[in-house]
Order: structure tokens, then sequence, then C-alpha cells
């Protein structure tokens, strides 16, 4: 069998887990694979060399044969994975070393005992849509992937930018605001959650259009089926303006048209067997604490 193994940081404090964690992958007799760059990481915060690694890169990939990449990190960590594995299908385990953690779900403290039952396949998978973007410009050229949002903001201005939305190429709306989201269900719990976006179902096959601190009151959060084209075109002050794709930004100029749509393939995140979206949720957003519910 073979695993990757990604992240992007190392902290002091998980020392004594990575190295249980990748003695444990050994006794399995598993060929391990680590990105280049987390290599150097654990090299230069614990000193933990191993000649058995092997290493791949972004350009590289992973082998098509890889049963499961392991990230350790939060969220962002595994938004960053993705432009990795893209389409090979290579199930994502998230183990969470960071803060909020709604994609990156096994915590740090259980990852030991879950081990064995994630590589037994004893586990559950739940798939994610992507968003596909493009520009209508060949002149910049950026992953086209996004497992969260996509955002346009405005960019070395403080006025606000109007965004003229096309779904199917039909005119929906010009949205005057600092900037526009287009969420996935995955997402929705990210950005467009603060700025008054509707939390969704993970399986649900829908899009969200989520403004920026919109410029007139009555423009709200709208949702619409995953299987529409949504064309956005943007006028500012600037010449210039921000696209970012997850956690990865872009610098775009005026006259680049964005053309979003659904991804033909999806991201595999595993769960533990007794993974609950709905406890998760309710942890994470700290619901349950009123004195009334005690």
């Amino acid at each position: 069998m073979k695993v990757g193994i990604y992240g992007q940081v190392v902290k002091t404090e998980d020392k004594e887990l990575l190295q249980l964690f990748f003695q444990k992958l050994e006794e399995e007799e598993i060929e391990i694979h680590v990105c280049d760059t987390y290599i150097k990481e654990l090299q230069k915060v614990l000193g933990y060399k191993n000649s058995n690694f092997f290493s791949f890169t972004k350009k590289k990939g992973l082998p098509k044969d890889t049963r499961l990449l392991f990230t350790f990190g939060g969220d962002g960590t595994i938004l960053s994975a993705i432009t990795f594995i893209k389409d090979s299908n290579i199930p994502i385990v998230g183990v969470n070393t960071g803060r909020l953690g709604f994609l990156a779900t096994l915590q740090k403290t259980e990852i030991l005992h879950e081990l064995p039952r994630i590589l037994n396949g004893e586990c559950n998978i739940s798939e994610r849509s992507l968003l596909e973007v493009r520009s209508s410009s060949e002149s910049h050229k950026f992953s086209p992937y996004a497992i969260n949002e996509a955002v346009v903001m405005r960019k070395e201005t403080t006025s606000m930018i109007t965004v003229d939305t096309f779904v199917n190429d039909v005119f929906l709306n010009t949205f005057w605001a600092d900037g526009l989201i287009v969420s996935t269900p995955t997402g929705s719990t990210g950005y467009s959650l603060s700025c008054g976006g509707p939390i969704i179902y993970p399986k649900a096959d829908i899009f969200v259009l989520t403004p920026v601190s919109p410029h007139n009151l009555n423009v709200r959060p709208l949702i619409l089926k995953d299987d529409v084209v949504i064309k956005l075109k943007i006028n500012s002050r600037s010449d210039k303006y921000s696209l970012s794709l997850d956690s990865r930004y872009n610098i775009m100029d005026i006259d680049d048209e964005i053309v979003i749509k659904k991804a033909d393939f999806k991201i595999n995140i595993v769960k533990y067997k007794n993974y609950s979206y709905f406890r998760n949720l309710r942890e994470k957003l700290h619901w349950g604490i009123d004195s009334r519910n005690w």
C-alpha cells in the first residue's frame, strides 16, 4: 500500500505524534510518499529523517495507485493539498493540528487510534463538489479548481466594484459591492457565512452567490442549482481586481471575464465511522452554549 503525507508547517508539540504515526506506517510496511517541502519541515523542526521516504512535488504528483493522502494542519492545508491531487480521486484524511477544522475533522488525539481502521478501509467517504473557474484571458495561469469558493474583490481602490452576473448567459443582476463570493456547500461555512450566507449541507447540489458588503440593502445571498454556468464581468475605478480561489490569490485585469461552473470530478474526504456532520457543526459553531440548553 502507498500513502501520501502533506503538511505546511510542523509544530514542536506534534513531534511525538508524528514520530508515532510514521512508526506505525513503517510497521505495516506501507510505502510513504511525503511532499518535498514537508520533508524539509520535518527535518528542520523535528530533526526527523527517514531514507525510506519517497518525495513528491506539485508537478510530479503522487503515484496513481496511492491509497490515501494524509494532511497535517487545518482546513487550509486540505485546500492546498487539493492542488496536488486534482482529479486523481485519492481520498484525503485531514488530521486537524490547526484550529477550526470543518474539513480536517480527525483530531490529532484520535489519529493513532483510528489509523488501523482507516488503513483497512473501515471509514466513510464524503464526496465534495468543486468549482472550475476560467478566465477569458489566456495570460493568467492559475489552478482553476476551488472546493470552498471563488471570490472577486476590489483591488487598489476603496471604492466599490460592480459585478455584472449572468446565469446560463441570462443576465441576473449587477452587484454593487466590495466583492462577490461564489461558494460550494463545503465553503458555505467559510467566507460566505461571515458575509451573511446560509449554511449548506455538503451533499446538496447547489451553489450560493453571496455579495460582500453590498451597497443595496435589498441584495441578499442567492442559492442556485449547481448545474448552471456563472459568468462575471467586473467594473471598477481601478484597472485591476482580485480573484481568490480558496486560499490562492490572483490579480486580474479589469477586462478579464470569469466563467464558473461545477468541476467534472469531486474530492473525497475520509471521515471516521462515527463522524456526524451535524455534531461537528454544533461543536464548531458552539451551538447549545446558551444556558437554557443546560
